[in-house]
């Protein structure tokens, strides 16, 4: 005995066509493979500084942690900033909000503008460069341009949904 398939209704028809011209959902865009994009950058270089501050304090800290303990605290709260920042730039990639990275920016800049500050004008205070200080020089300026070039993604990247 064979099962026979209905013949889908011309409604039917029709409401599947428009649901397949819909945009995709949160899933499908999860699932769907990414284009090379600015994103990708971002998350490079926060990876990057993510490994360079932690690896940089873990040394300093473990070797000669009596000998600058704030600009050394300040290069593992560097770490953790560009952990939450990589985190963050993932999650907007993929249909996030928005919001908490803007913030998470603004304290990383923050951070490089005052810490940049603070060893120009009081160099005895910064033994040992950290990755904030001299606004990152240390580090091509990258410190000090990445938090901008996030908001600026931020503001130019098309909203989902």
């Amino acid at each position: 005995m064979a099962l026979s398939v209905p013949e889908r209704s011309a409604r039917d028809r029709a409401a599947g066509s428009a649901r397949d011209r819909a945009a995709p959902s949160r899933a499908e865009r999860r699932s769907a493979p990414r284009s090379l994009g600015p994103e990708r950058v971002l998350l490079g270089l926060y990876l990057l500084f993510v490994v360079a501050a932690g690896a940089r304090s873990a040394v300093q800290l473990a070797l000669h942690a009596g000998r600058a303990p704030l600009p050394y605290g300040l290069s593992a709260f560097a770490a953790v900033v560009y952990l939450v920042g990589f985190l963050l730039v993932r999650r907007v990639s993929r249909g996030g909000d928005r919001r908490p990275l803007a913030v998470c920016s603004l304290v990383e800049l923050a951070g490089v503008v005052t810490v940049g500050t603070a060893s120009l004008v009081d160099g005895s205070a910064f033994p040992d460069a950290t990755v904030w200080s001299g606004f990152g020089a240390g580090y091509l300026f990258v410190p000090l341009v990445l938090p901008v070039a996030v908001l600026v993604w931020l503001r130019r990247a098309p909203l989902d949904g």
